[in-house]
C-alpha cells in the first residue's frame, strides 16, 4: 500500500498547487511548500522530517545558482539602463543588411534576453522593430515576431535568466553546459518561429500610421528598401562595450568545459576551471557591465538599478527555492523512486514526464517561469531515480513551458499591445502559435537528444 499512498498524495498535492496558485491570494513560494507538507503527509513521511526536508531542498537549490541570479539580474538592468540591448539591435541590422531586419531582430532578441528579462527586453528594444516597420513597410509581425521569439527562447532556457537557472539548480546540473547545450536547442525554435512569423506577416500585413499614431492595415503588400533604416534615439555604448560583458563570460564557460573534455591539466587548467566556472564567469560580466557599460552613470544612479535588479529577482529566487524544497520532499518520501519505477514499466520515455507536467502548469496559470520551476520540483527526484539524462529533464521542463501563450501570460499583452493587435484572433495568430511553434521544435529537438543521451 506505501507505493499507491505516495502516488495519491502526489496528484493531491499537485492539484492543491495548482488551485492555490489560481484560485486563491496565496503566492506560488508558499503554494510549493504547502504543497510539499501535504506531499510528505499524506505519503507517509515521519512529520518532524519534513521541515528538515523542505530547509535542505531550499537550501541545496539556491546555494548552487542563487549568487549567479543575483548576478545575472544586475547586469540586465545595466543594460537596460545604458542601451547596450538597442546598440546590439542597430549592429545585426547592419551586419544582416537590407530586407533581413527579421534575422537581426531575432538574433537581437535571442542575445539580448540572456542578461534581461523578456518583457523589458521587448519594451526596450521593439521601437527600433516599430521604426523598421515604418521606413521598409514591412509588416511589424514579420519584424517584431522574431523579436519576441528571440527574447523569449533564450529567456525560458539560457542562464542566467533566473528561470532556467533555477531548474538547472534544481536537477543539479552543470550551469556551464546548460547555458552551452540551451542556446545550440535554442537556435532552431528561434529560425523555424522566425519563418512562420515571414509568413504570417504576409497575411496579417499591418504598419506604423504614417502620423505614428495607431497602425494602418494596407489591402496591398507595398515593402521597400530603406537605405537610412534608423537612426539612434539617444547616445548609445559601441557595439564591442555592448556586447563585452556578455561575450566574456560565455568564452570563460566554453574554455572551462572544453579544457575539461579534451582532459588538459596544469597551470592553464586550473586558471579557466576558476574563470569558467559560472560564478566567477558572470561575476566577470557584471564587472564588465559596471565598469564598462556603465562609465558613464553616476554612483547613485547604478546603484539604484542594480537594486531594481536584486528586488526583481527576489520572487524568483524563493519560488526557485520552493521547487528545491518541493523535489527534496519527493526524494526523501521515496515518491520519485516509486514514480519512475512504474514509468519504466511503460512504453512512455521518462523524458517526456517533465515535459507534459511544465505543459500542463503553463497552460493552466500562465507563467512560464512557474511552470518550469513546478515541473523541475516534482520531476527532478523522478529523473534521478530512473537514472535518466538530467541535462535532458532539466530541458524539458523549460521547453514545456513555452506552450500556447495567452490571457493569462503577461508577456502575451507586452507583446500584442506594442504590435498594436487588438482582435484577439490577431493576437492568438500573431504570439500564441508563434509561442506554440517553438515549444513543438523544442519538443522534437528533445527527442532527437534523448536517442543520443542517456
Amino acid at each position: 500500500m506505501e507505493g499507491p499512498r505516495m502516488l495519491i498524495a502526489l496528484l493531491i498535492g499537485i492539484v492543491i498547487l495548482v488551485l492555490l496558485i489560481l484560485k486563491t491570494k496565496v503566492h506560488a513560494f508558499l503554494g510549493l511548500i504547502i504543497a510539499a507538507v501535504i506531499i510528505g503527509l499524506i505519503g507517509g513521511m515521519d512529520p518532524v522530517q519534513i521541515p528538515t526536508s523542505i530547509i535542505n531542498g531550499f537550501g541545496g537549490t539556491l546555494g548552487s545558482i542563487g549568487i549567479i541570479i543575483g548576478f545575472g539580474v544586475m547586469m540586465g538592468q545595466i543594460f537596460d539602463k545604458t542601451g547596450a540591448a538597442e546598440r546590439m539591435a542597430m549592429t545585426f541590422i547592419k551586419l544582416f543588411g537590407k530586407k533581413h531586419e527579421h534575422w537581426a531582430m531575432a538574433l537581437t532578441g535571442f542575445i539580448v534576453s540572456i542578461p534581461i528579462f523578456c518583457d523589458s527586453g521587448f519594451v526596450v528594444v521593439s521601437p527600433i522593430a516599430k521604426a523598421i516597420s515604418k521606413k521598409t513597410r514591412r509588416s511589424i509581425v514579420a519584424i517584431a515576431g522574431p523579436l519576441a521569439v528571440g527574447l523569449v527562447i533564450t529567456h525560458s532556457l539560457v542562464p542566467p535568466t533566473p528561470g532556467p537557472l533555477g531548474v538547472a539548480g534544481t536537477f543539479g546540473v552543470d550551469v556551464g553546459q546548460f547555458i552551452l547545450l540551451g542556446i545550440v536547442i535554442a537556435l532552431p525554435m528561434a529560425i523555424i518561429s522566425t519563418l512562420y512569423c515571414q509568413w504570417l506577416g504576409k497575411r496579417l500585413y499591418q504598419i506604423p500610421a504614417d502620423n505614428d499614431e495607431g497602425w494602418e492595415r494596407p489591402e496591398k503588400i507595398e515593402e521597400i528598401v530603406s537605405d537610412d533604416v534608423l537612426t539612434p534615439s539617444r547616445e548609445l555604448p559601441s557595439a564591442f562595450e555592448s556586447f563585452l560583458p556578455l561575450v566574456v563570460p560565455i568564452i570563460l564557460i566554453l574554455l572551462n568545459n572544453l579544457l575539461a573534455a579534451i582532459k588538459v591539466t596544469g597551470i592553464v587548467s586550473t586558471i579557466f576551471t576558476f574563470l569558467g566556472t559560472p560564478i566567477i564567469a558572470v561575476g566577470i560580466g557584471l564587472l564588465l557591465a559596471i565598469f564598462v557599460l556603465g562609465r558613464n552613470l553616476d554612483r547613485a544612479t547604478a546603484l539604484a538599478e542594480m537594486d531594481l535588479g536584486i528586488k526583481s529577482a527576489g520572487i524568483i529566487i524563493l519560488v526557485t527555492g520552493g521547487g528545491g524544497a518541493l523535489g527534496q520532499i519527493l526524494k526523501d518520501s521515496g515518491t520519485g523512486n516509486y514514480v519512475a519505477e512504474l514509468l519504466s514499466k511503460t512504453a512512455i520515455p521518462i523524458i517526456i514526464l517533465p515535459f507534459l507536467i511544465a505543459t500542463i502548469v503553463r497552460f493552466i496559470q500562465g507563467s512560464g517561469t512557474v511552470a518550469m520551476v513546478t515541473a523541475a520540483g516534482i520531476c527532478a527526484p523522478i529523473i534521478q531515480a530512473a537514472g535518466a539524462n538530467m541535462l535532458l529533464g532539466a530541458f524539458a521542463c523549460c521547453i514545456g513551458s513555452l506552450f500556447f501563450s495567452y490571457f493569462n501570460d503577461s508577456y502575451y499583452w507586452v507583446v500584442n499591445n506594442l504590435m498594436g493587435m487588438k482582435d484577439t484572433k490577431d493576437q492568438i495568430r500573431n504570439w500564441s502559435v508563434t509561442s506554440t511553434i517553438a515549444w513543438g521544435v523544442g519538443f522534437v529537438e528533445l527527442l532527437i537528444l534523448s536517442l543520443f543521451m542517456h
